[in-house]
């Protein structure tokens, strides 16, 4: 434990009540996250968990010590989807077997994941197993459930479980075994003795994925993987299990059924956390509507991931969170109000210690009473207000912002005539590589993006600033904004033929 004083109080999906959180071990405090299915980009959606939990990470660490939190968050890396797309690329003309081209989309897929949610300030967790290396742990689980009578093989290659045999199945979603056949779409498959069993191991074909097993070459069932790798790198009872609240049931639900059956003598997962899901402009988000959007989608449009984490954090966990522009833009504002703060005049700015300041008492309360970010951002807010350097400092980087990241990329600047009429402290990339003509162009594109950042920081109005960001970053330019310039830098997509538009 470190010296600060905190009681954390966190809602207990299992008991539906708010519990004053108590760990196994404060020398090791453990959470389990359920992480992605690793076939495409993470979309909105699937970063907000990935928030959430981030804080609570940072929390626990600030609260027992660093060295005393064991966080994991798994990838799964065998489903049909990621086989689907292999496929697809293998009936593109992409070289490989398909199992080869498998392996390559889930390492291309875990790449992206880890660079966009880097990119929202979230820390990599501890642990971050793949599902294909616990393949061993999962056979060697689902042997035991057969041999206790909690599972059974069909003969034609499948495990399945038998939800009947555990008492207590249902009760993490609050529902009974007769709401969840009538609620949910069920499988009625002839091998199967009731029509709530599932899938804990499947026959695969010889082109696919694949391992031997003792109910013949197959892979596991997506509940299972989360049971083996929690249990193999957090033991048979740990503290905190979080996802999605999508994920209550089956998911989780089945992850406790199997997990318990297959050992008894644990607890399997003490505090179960669900955050809510995310609407874009009032509506669910879908292809179909129009809003379906990737982190990486808004990060290409020039929206900087702090204002993403900024908007997450802006509402309860537990609560609906709804993605809008407006939002999006007001947590800019913030953000840019923060860095001015920090980028003042030091003559006249109190004295502190960057990240040296415990966070403010008020913050910890508001966080440790079941992450309640929302009361914490508006305390932050009054720092701002009131200028107070290091109960701000102190509470940004509890909650995953960097002050100095923040001035470098959100604090104003003066523009200034220098010889010949150009800006002093704005530049672009030259290599060589350009014409003059657009070299020119680029230059008066720096100028102009540099008056129009200046007069938005009056007006607050940045909508102009946004489109030539944009427009800049779809032609290739990357955009460095500071309160030292603005530089432009041509990358290898760069188009000068789209700069004209600008």
């Amino acid at each position: 434990m470190t010296d600060v004083d905190l009681t954390i109080k966190l809602h207990n999906t299992k008991t539906r009540k708010k519990e004053v959180f108590e760990p196994l071990d404060t020398q090791n405090v453990r959470m389990y996250v359920c992480g992605p299915t690793v076939y495409d980009r993470a979309h909105l959606g699937n970063a907000r968990p990935v928030v959430v939990f981030d804080v609570l990470n940072r929390l626990l660490r600030h609260v027992y010590g660093a060295d005393h939190v064991t966080y994991v968050r798994n990838f799964t890396d065998v489903d049909d989807k990621i086989n689907a797309t292999a496929l697809m690329r293998k009936e593109a003309g992409a070289a490989g077997t398909l199992e080869e081209l498998v392996t390559e989309r889930s390492d291309e897929t875990i790449g992206w994941y880890l660079k966009d949610m880097g990119a929202l300030g979230a820390m990599e967790p501890d642990f971050m197993p793949r599902a294909t290396g616990y393949i061993a742990q999962m056979i060697t689980m689902i042997e035991g459930l057969i041999e206790k009578g909690h599972a059974y093989p069909d003969g034609a290659g499948h495990v399945l479980f038998s939800v009947k045999s555990y008492d207590d199945y249902g009760k993490l979603s609050g529902r009974s075994v007769d709401d969840m056949i009538a609620g949910a779409r069920v499988e009625v498959a002839d091998n199967k003795r009731d029509p709530m069993d599932f899938v804990l191991w499947k026959p695969s074909t010889d082109d696919l994925p694949g391992w031997d097993s003792p109910w013949g070459r197959g892979r596991p069932g997506w509940h299972i993987e989360c049971s083996a790798m929690a249990h193999d790198l957090l033991g048979e009872s740990f503290d905190i299990h979080g996802g999605g609240n999508d994920l209550q049931f089956p998911h989780h639900e089945n992850e406790i059924a199997q997990s318990c059956c297959a050992h008894p003598e644990g607890e399997f997962a003490r505090y179960w956390m669900h955050n809510e899901m995310l609407q874009v402009e009032g509506k669910k988000m879908s292809k179909s509507l129009g809003n379906f959007f990737t982190v990486r989608d808004l990060l290409d449009k020039g929206v900087p991931g702090e204002v993403i984490r900024f908007v997450f954090l802006s509402t309860h966990y537990r609560k609906p969170m709804d993605w809008t522009a407006r939002k999006a833009q007001d947590a800019e504002k913030t953000l840019r109000s923060i860095a001015q703060v920090f980028g003042g005049d030091p003559q006249t700015q109190e004295t502190y210690l960057a990240g040296k300041t415990n966070a403010p008492q008020e913050v910890l309360d508001a966080l440790g009473n079941d992450l309640n970010t929302s009361l914490a951002l508006t305390h932050i807010k009054k720092y701002v207000k009131n200028h107070e350097l290091a109960k701000l400092d102190a509470s940004l980087r509890l909650i995953g912002f960097e002050p100095d990241v923040l001035v470098e990329k959100y604090h104003s600047f003066e523009v200034k005539a220098g010889d010949n009429g150009v800006a002093k402290g704005m530049s672009y990339q030259d290599d060589g590589s350009i014409s003059k003509d657009v070299a020119e162009l680029l230059q008066s594109l720096t100028i102009q993006l540099a008056n129009t950042r200046e007069k938005a920081m009056e007006t607050k109005d940045f909508s102009e600033v946004d489109r030539l960001k944009s427009g800049l970053l779809s032609a290739g330019v990357e955009v460095r904004m500071s309160k030292a310039g603005v530089e432009l830098l041509p990358g290898a997509d760069f188009d000068a033929a789209k700069l004209e538009a600008l």
